[in-house]
């Protein structure tokens, strides 16, 4: 298992080119409803959110520093944190799902880190699937880690929802959900897991519907990356210059 090593300095400098050279030049707009603080500084939680990007992290990474002052950590695959290790300087640690034995690992250093009163981000599907993918079948990683724990740590669902719509970049919209609490260890691993899939699935799918009624426009919350300018945009402002 390979732990998190995070490194204030080199965030300082990840965090300007996540958000200008690679964030800015792919999404039109990057929105957030909801807070990512919704329960008090020092206090741990899960963050639970559906994986259907690569781009997943990144934007998670970019809300949490503009939004969140609490440390977070995230579960990564082992084989991509081996390819790019400066993930774990942001705070990624590593979880090998074809291992037992490196599973129950990283589920002990997750609990590690809950019980320091840190934020743990967990992608419980294990791997990246389209994101109308149902249902989303959750790995039993989550069930494990607070089963484990002798604390009543809050769960926390996170969606993220893509699309192309009247832009010609991508949009993004993060919805943040109320916290889930519940006495973990008198579930069973099954109870515990369909109770956490189906809040998720239930807010993924309000998500979409509220993506699909809004038409493309601004749905509400607020914009992480106000945008620029993008062709369609220049294109419209130079039709409306010629009618002048």
């Amino acid at each position: 298992m390979i732990a998190a090593n995070k490194s204030a300095a080199f965030e300082q400098v990840f965090r300007l080119y996540n958000e200008w050279y690679l964030l800015r030049r792919q999404f039109h707009s990057f929105m957030i409803s909801g807070e990512l603080d919704t329960v008090p500084a020092g206090q741990p939680a899960v963050y639970m959110m559906n994986h259907s990007s690569w781009w997943d992290g990144l934007l998670v990474y970019h809300a949490l520093k503009r939004t969140s002052s609490a440390e977070h950590y995230m579960m990564m695959e082992q084989r991509q944190l081996e390819r790019y290790r400066f993930f774990g300087k942001i705070g990624a640690f590593s979880i090998n799902k074809d291992s037992p034995s490196d599973i129950r690992q990283s589920m002990r250093y997750a609990g590690q880190l809950l019980e320091q009163g840190q934020r743990v981000w967990i992608f419980p599907q294990g791997e990246i699937r389209h994101l109308e993918t149902r249902p989303l079948d959750f790995r039993a990683g989550i069930s494990l880690l607070l089963r484990q724990s002798n604390l009543h740590i809050p769960v926390i669902p996170v969606t993220l929802y893509y699309g192309l719509f009247q832009h010609a970049r991508l949009q993004a919209s993060l919805m943040v959900g109320q916290p889930l609490l519940e006495d973990w260890r008198a579930l069973s691993a099954a109870a515990c897991g369909e109770l956490l899939e189906q809040r998720l699935t239930t807010q993924l799918d309000q998500h979409r519907a509220e993506m699909i009624a809004a038409q493309g426009e601004w749905l509400q919350g607020r914009d992480l990356i106000p945008h620029r300018r993008s062709t369609d945009d220049k294109y419209d402002q130079y039709r409306k210059w010629r009618k002048r």
